[in-house]
């Protein structure tokens, strides 16, 4: 009896691979954080006009991947939040 092949050969690449979220971005855009620079902003939990902006309707913080602000500004703008809101400043 001959072996049976399984469901791929050798010379064929799976449907997995022809999808393209699976394959490498060729594309990469560097995000600039506005937080961060010369001219950037101080953030301080009395500066509500600019925690405001980091903020949804709703009242919650917006992630850095949609606000493009680097992991350390985001730890502190989610730090000086925090107090404004606990001072009932927002």
């Amino acid at each position: 009896m001959p072996k049976r092949q399984s469901g791929n050969k050798k010379g064929k690449q799976s449907n997995f691979a022809k999808l393209s979220i699976f394959q490498p971005n060729k594309y990469k855009f560097k995000k600039n954080c506005p937080l961060s620079g010369k001219t950037a902003p101080v953030i301080d939990y009395k500066n509500v006009r600019l925690l405001k902006k980091y903020m949804s309707e709703n009242g919650k913080i917006l992630p850095s991947r949609i606000t493009n602000v680097s992991q350390k500004k985001q730890r502190e703008l989610s730090l000086s939040i925090k107090r404004a809101r606990n001072l009932a400043l927002i």
